[in-house]
């Protein structure tokens, strides 16, 4: 008798009040090339988490990344898991060691933001 096949993840796009789909729009901005690397990240995780570094990183609080390496840039695409759903909140090209405070922040806050609609 085999095992059944592990179910991935569903993916979601975080969507603010006004309707926009933050991490899509970013998506969209991006190269053929790095739109394909990016998605292919994004499957791992969704069949394979949990999943640790070097692909996914904890930011704390639920909070966490996945590290894309798009060759000369690399992208972060800031996310959390609920309900067997993975919810993109923030994508961005990192351009110092770190990812920058306010980017960081940014994705806490729809994190928060995400959390509040689902208990209204």
């Amino acid at each position: 008798m085999s095992t059944p096949a592990p179910r991935p993840l569903r993916t979601l796009f975080f969507r603010t009040e006004a309707g926009n789909e933050p991490v899509r729009e970013w998506l969209r901005n991006l190269s053929l090339r790095e739109k394909k690397i990016i998605g292919a990240d994004i499957l791992a995780v969704q069949w394979k988490w949990p999943i640790g570094k070097p692909l996914v990183d904890s930011l704390g609080s639920g909070l966490w990344e996945i590290r894309s390496s798009l060759g000369d840039r690399i992208a972060r695409t800031f996310f959390i898991v609920v309900d067997e759903e993975i919810i993109l909140l923030h994508g961005i090209i990192k351009k110092s060691r770190t990812a920058p405070k306010q980017e960081l922040d940014l994705a806490r806050k729809r994190q928060s933001n995400y959390q509040k609609q689902q208990t209204s």
